[in-house]
């Protein structure tokens, strides 16, 4: 049995199939050679991340493939339902980089709330020369302890992220058409464990009342975030959306941001990836990454372990 890793698998996953038999093959595959690729080497399993895309012309032209594995949470990149209508298995890990999903938004979130994202810009140029203007500048930050995080969209990751959210004593607020309560368990160094039952609110009332909002969707036809929600949110609120672009109207913003509505905003994901809109880029009042919120070796080692699981239990 041979496995095609195209966008790259751990260590931890590639030991685990070959332990089981399985062939793993890490050569990245140019999309328009991954047909021919996986046909001339008789490839059984496909895994991918964000970069290949698996449509239908692959799935009907390779019949080889019995798995299609996507290393995360979305699999937007996939004919999932026409893949299962073929009789391929399509799986993927939804859990396994919860966590530092939720780390990344917090990241930004304490950046943006102290302007580390401007001060670190700004040290290294005009810290010899302009200290005291630096200090004066961003002398006026804020506190998350107290405030209220709003999350949108309250499944693994949006969980994952009230978590960290009350451990830095905020209170949450959250919306999820399809949850209506979750009870979270918070896990402490010395084996005591907290217990938080939060019951879902409408969207309109998390955009009333979030501090700090962030956002955990799918991504959608419509914009979960356009004018008519900004009208809605408290003024100076500061935003994080590590979901997926197109979750939130980005022009939108930058005028929210004009306007005065969002004091700061973090993008980990945009409309245009790979090439967000350079007026996002140099936008002062926005914290950015390039789509690294569930990069860490930690989520990494996770997502192959589970791969390798699901294809033996699936395969044997």
């Amino acid at each position: 049995m041979k496995v095609l890793a195209n966008d790259g698998v751990s260590q931890s996953g590639i030991n685990a199939l070959e332990a089981a038999g399985y062939e793993v093959i890490t050569t990245t595959v140019a999309q328009e050679q991954l047909e021919n690729y996986i046909n001339k080497n008789d490839i059984d399993v496909l895994l991918v991340r964000s970069a290949t895309t698996v449509r239908k012309d692959l799935i009907d032209n390779c019949p080889s493939l019995k798995i299609i594995g996507r290393g995360g949470v979305g699999m937007d990149n996939i004919d999932v339902d026409y893949a299962r209508s073929k009789g391929l298995s399509v799986i993927n890990t939804p859990a396994a980089s919860s966590h530092s999903v939720a780390e990344l938004v917090f990241g930004h979130f304490y950046g943006l709330a102290r302007y580390l994202h401007n001060s670190n810009r700004d040290m290294p140029l005009e810290g010899d020369s302009k200290f005291k203007n630096l200090k004066k500048a961003y002398a006026k930050g804020t506190e998350l302890k107290g405030k209220t995080l709003g999350v949108l969209g309250f499944g693994r990751i949006g969980q994952a992220t009230a978590k960290v959210a009350i451990g830095a004593g905020m209170k949450v607020v959250a919306f999820d058409p399809f949850i209506e309560k979750a009870d979270l368990q918070l896990d402490f160094f010395d084996g005591q464990k907290l217990n938080f039952e939060i019951k879902t609110v409408s969207k309109e009332e998390v955009l009333k009342q979030a501090d700090f909002l962030t956002l955990h969707v799918p991504a959608q036809k419509e914009y979960v975030i356009d004018e008519a929600e900004f009208k809605q949110m408290k003024d100076g609120v500061i935003i994080a959306n590590a979901a997926r672009g197109g979750v939130v109207n980005e022009v939108a913003l930058v005028q929210a941001i004009q306007s005065g509505k969002v004091s700061r905003a973090a993008l980990d994901v945009f409309e245009k990836e790979p090439q967000p809109e350079i007026q996002l880029l140099m936008n002062p009042a926005l914290s950015l990454t390039p789509h690294t919120g569930a990069a860490t070796n930690e989520a990494q080692d996770r997502i192959g372990s589970e791969l390798a699981e699901q294809i033996i239990s699936i395969l044997g």
